[in-house]
């Protein structure tokens, strides 16, 4: 029996089972994320008409030129809309980065699909239209609630390095030999990125395969049919897929297939509006609906990802990736990281994804302050912006937990946490201490890791680029926080059957070593390296403390900032009540472990004229010893909030991304 023609997993449930198609007569789907101006028409309850589902963007035009981002965010800015709402739904809903993902998701969840299928084709559309932040040639983190089993899942696609892979695998060319032998010490040509060692095993196919075997149903095959259709019949190049081009051009010429398809014969890069097709990412995809995720890791589509990975065009260094490495793959299952945070539970991924532990420690430490006698001025108008206080005790709190993060967190199959769990981290008392180091009125500037005894671990920061992110809320109750990645924009340039491969192995440590030991994020056969990916649900907390009804789900795309997005997002709702697409549209404010905070100079409430001099929270920052950064914030948050009548959502106006639902 092949992958489309096996029964699906999970019968239709409860009585909305029996009375779907009397809903669906009856439903359609509401989408947008709207201007002032027309928020009547798209940010309220479905309108009865299928054709709702079409995503319809929304605020005004972007403003500000594009821009590249910061500290762990480099992503090409493409501005902001201004003026958008959130957008009110019954019974289910979508957000994704750009309007066609979000469209075919939605009507995936028209039609009585789970989330699980609406994440299957929202994730194949997104490798099309926005190829340079996520697609089958990389990986993911899920985070899925089953609503009738109240079972949150954590399923870890994360790319693994492959098996014959050294420490010295991204900085020499060839690894330190025994001294009767020479060697290329040099380091990959044109450089780790570029080259075949940035590539690790793609995870995304394997994962969208496990989450629709575990909790899909509408046929496999199906939800694959949106993006051969765009692939085979075209779709025009968005305004930020084509800035990316424009920025990623020179080295895209460098790989033939990727030159072909997203540059002009003549080296220039495709505009805006250029029509593109992929008749090569047709037949892929079409090979992957009918024989599943063997189909990828497995026969002709496997080999040409590992001759790919071993092209030397160029030049280009060469990798090791091998057919072993791609069969041998599989998603892992960990277990949650939760925390308690104000009256709500707040769940995120765990290793190798530094996420979820970073954002609960950071709410951990925050739980120490009253944040709420500090709300941010504005917030009807594009969200608002934070008071310098409140910004303050937040950047301070994040540097305390990336010390943690950058010393401690690594893939946990590798590299144990301390105590062997992320207890020791997440420990109440431990918070506290840390939240006591907190001056109300200075910057600490840069903050130490917490002492947890002799761990022989060296301290690690490292780059991380762009992601895309999808968040999910069907008929039945299960919810989808799903955080996605080819690593920096466009990954690693080489293209092959039609996608992406990514560049996720410079995640790693380049250096085996640091200052005072081994780095734990260091290269090893089969490991995956560290990620901020950090999807996130939030449930109520019941009378026993424990989890009681889900309340949001959120995550965004953005690097090492990830943390910081999702911080932001989590504090404007639960602190300061504001509904989703206020939190998202709000002033991105937050830090690193460094000096400089972070204040997204692309929202139009921040005055950037002459380094900021002019702005409140700016200079109130300063006021207390930060160093501030204004470079544009290129978050891509989502959030979805459940509301008594159904959902409430939002989408970051800093992307192309829309809400749909019905």
């Amino acid at each position: 029996m092949t992958t489309a023609d096996r029964p699906t997993r999970r019968p239709l449930r409860r009585a909305a089972a029996v009375m779907i198609a009397a809903t669906l007569a009856a439903t359609g789907c509401t989408s947008g994320s709207s201007s002032d101006e027309d928020s009547s028409d798209s940010s309220t309850a479905s309108n009865g008409s299928a054709e709702a589902c079409a995503a319809a963007g929304g605020g005004t035009p972007v403003t500000g030129a594009p821009g590249t981002g910061t500290d762990g965010a480099p992503e090409i800015g493409t501005g902001y809309r201004t003026g958008m709402s959130a957008v009110t739904t019954s019974e289910y809903s979508v957000a994704t980065a750009n309007p066609l993902a979000t469209e075919a998701a939605c009507a995936v969840l028209r039609d009585g699909g789970t989330a699980a299928d609406a994440l299957v084709t929202a994730q194949t559309v997104l490798g099309l239209v926005e190829p340079q932040s996520s697609g089958i040639g990389g990986g993911a983190f899920l985070m899925y609630l089953d609503g009738e089993t109240g079972e949150l899942q954590a399923y870890d696609g994360r790319e693994t390095a492959p098996a014959s892979a050294t420490g010295d695998y991204l900085r020499y060319v060839d690894d330190v030999p025994p001294t009767d032998r020479p060697a290329n010490l040099g380091a990959p040509v044109p450089d780790a990125r570029s080259s075949g060692r940035a590539v690790g095993v793609p995870g995304a196919v394997r994962l969208l395969d496990r989450v629709h075997a575990d909790h899909g149903r509408t046929a496999w095959r199906d939800l694959l049919d949106p993006a051969v259709r765009l692939a085979d019949d075209g779709f025009p190049i968005g305004e930020r897929m084509a800035s990316s081009i424009a920025g990623s051009a020179p080295q895209l010429a460098l790989d033939p297939p990727s030159a072909a398809y997203f540059l002009e014969p003549d080296g220039s890069p495709k505009s805006a509006g250029t029509v593109l097709t992929n008749p090569a990412m047709a037949k892929t995809l079409g090979a992957i609906a009918t024989d599943g995720a063997d189909a990828f890791y497995t026969g002709s589509i496997a080999q040409s990802i590992v001759d790919a990975v071993a092209d030397t065009t160029a030049g280009r260094t060469a990798g090791r990736l091998t057919l072993d490495d791609l069969a041998s793959y599989r998603v892992i299952d960990r277990d949650p990281v939760c925390g308690d945070y104000r009256e709500a539970v707040v769940c995120g991924m765990p290793g190798p994804s530094s996420g979820g532990i970073a954002v609960a420690q950071t709410l951990g430490i925050l739980s120490a302050f009253d944040l709420a006698q500090y709300p941010p001025r504005g917030t009807e108008v594009d969200g608002g912006v934070p008071d310098p206080r409140a910004a303050h005790l937040i950047a301070e709190a994040e540097r305390l937990a990336y010390a943690d993060r950058d010393k401690y967190v690594a893939d946990p199959d590798f590299i144990p946490l301390p105590g062997g769990s992320p207890d020791a981290l997440l420990d109440p008392d431990y918070l506290r201490s840390r939240a006591a180091t907190i001056d109300p009125g200075r910057s600490m500037g840069t903050a130490v890791a917490g002492d947890f005894g002799p761990v022989p671990m060296s301290s690690y920061r490292g780059p991380e680029s762009g992601t895309s992110h999808i968040v999910v809320a069907d008929r039945d109750g299960d919810v989808a926080s799903m955080t996605t990645t080819v690593e920096s924009a466009f990954g690693s340039f080489h293209m092959t059957e039609g996608f992406l491969l990514n560049n996720q192995l410079t995640d790693f440590s380049a250096s085996p070593d640091g200052p005072d030991g081994p780095v734990a994020n260091r290269v090893e056969p089969g490991k995956r390296p560290r990620s901020s990916m950090a999807p996130t649900v939030v449930f109520d907390r019941d009378e026993d403390g424990g989890r009681g009804d889900v309340r949001l789900v959120t995550g965004s795309p953005g690097g090492s900032a990830i943390i910081q997005y999702v911080v932001k997002n989590l504090v404007a709702m639960l602190d300061w009540g504001l509904d989703p697409q206020q939190a998202v549209s709000m002033v991105n404010v937050g830090a690193s472990n460094s000096p400089t905070t972070n204040v997204g100079g692309e929202h139009p409430a921040i005055d950037t004229a002459n380094d900021g001099a002019n702005d409140p929270l700016v200079q109130g920052l300063r006021e207390r010893g930060h160093q501030v950064s204004l470079a544009d914030q290129t978050s891509g948050s989502s959030a979805l909030v459940r509301t008594e009548t159904g959902w409430s959502g939002g989408a970051d106006p800093r992307r192309e991304g829309t809400v749909a639902g019905g």
